[in-house]
């Protein structure tokens, strides 16, 4: 059958918009969160987690009403969007006296995931002040890792879900097109990256990676009902050489084309940034391509 729209990984065809136009004929005075939900429902169409992408589908059913598709039922109200005049976060004061050691001196060093709990109001601070690119609330699938030595933060990593489509990464893990959209999820991405100035150990930011290559799976297993079996991560050639993560044993596998994702020029509008991946398992390939 003809597909009329793809829409975030889903084709959608003349016999879907009679489905959903159908429903809203049957119910109308049924709200759009509702309909999206039941979209959902009768297409089995979930997260990884089990959640229902409903938002996505709102989304959808917008977009097929701006198409000239079909006519959805009229807002019952206007929810508050929370990516709008999003607050900055609150500045944190913390112990900034310099800590000029070696890394035997500093241990043991604890690791706490912070996602949805009290400590994530600190990691959002200290990445809105001391990170050269600030906070960004990310948006999907995420953990963030506050790193302790004797009570005081020294590092900060967030991991969000991974970039769509991104060539180098794509070949390297032998992915098809559709096996990555199927699978995309069971990758995390390493978005922030902070150990402050004034904490000046050797050796200290690869160590950190290594701890949350043996932890991340889990915690991501614990919160969104899915391990990840590979790690990647961007890194600006203008600013840094990505000595820490070749420590580490990360594997480097490319370099971006300097486009954003919604480039529609073909032409680089950005630094160039070397793509580093980390399998967490022998067998990631097979179980990414499964």
């Amino acid at each position: 059958m003809k597909i009329i729209l793809k829409y975030r990984g889903r084709n959608v065809s003349q016999k879907d918009i009679f489905f959903i136009k159908d429903l809203i004929s049957q119910e109308p005075t049924v709200g759009r969160c509702e309909l999206s939900r039941q979209v959902c429902r009768e297409w089995n169409w979930h997260q990884a987690n089990g959640v229902l992408k409903d938002m996505v589908c709102r989304g959808l059913l917008l977009q097929l009403e701006r198409d000239g598709h079909l006519v959805l039922p009229p807002r019952k109200q206007i929810p508050p969007n929370p990516f709008l005049n999003r607050q900055t976060p609150e500045k944190i004061d913390v112990d900034q006296s310099v800590v000029d050691s070696c890394l035997s001196d500093i241990q043991p060093i604890r690791v706490v995931q912070v996602r949805r709990t009290p400590l994530e109001r600190l990691f959002n601070g200290l990445i809105s002040q001391h990170h050269y690119l600030g906070y960004t609330q990310p948006v999907g699938e995420h953990l963030k890792y506050l790193f302790f030595s004797k009570n005081r933060v020294i590092g900060c990593f967030a991991w969000s879900s991974a970039v769509r489509h991104l060539p180098s990464r794509d070949r390297f893990i032998g992915w098809e097109p559709e096996t990555r959209k199927r699978n995309l999820h069971l990758i995390a991405y390493n978005s922030r990256f902070l150990i402050p100035e004034w904490i000046r150990v050797p050796y200290l930011a690869s160590h950190l990676l290594s701890q949350c290559a043996r932890i991340i799976s889990c915690d991501w297993q614990r919160l969104y009902n899915h391990p990840v079996y590979f790690l990647e991560t961007f890194v600006d050639t203008e600013r840094f050489k990505g000595t820490c993560y070749r420590a580490a044993n990360w594997t480097y596998l490319g370099k971006t084309t300097g486009r954003g994702k919604n480039d529609q020029t073909g032409k680089a509008n950005r630094s160039i940034k070397a793509v580093w991946g980390y399998p967490l398992t022998k067998n990631f390939k097979e179980l990414l391509n499964h």
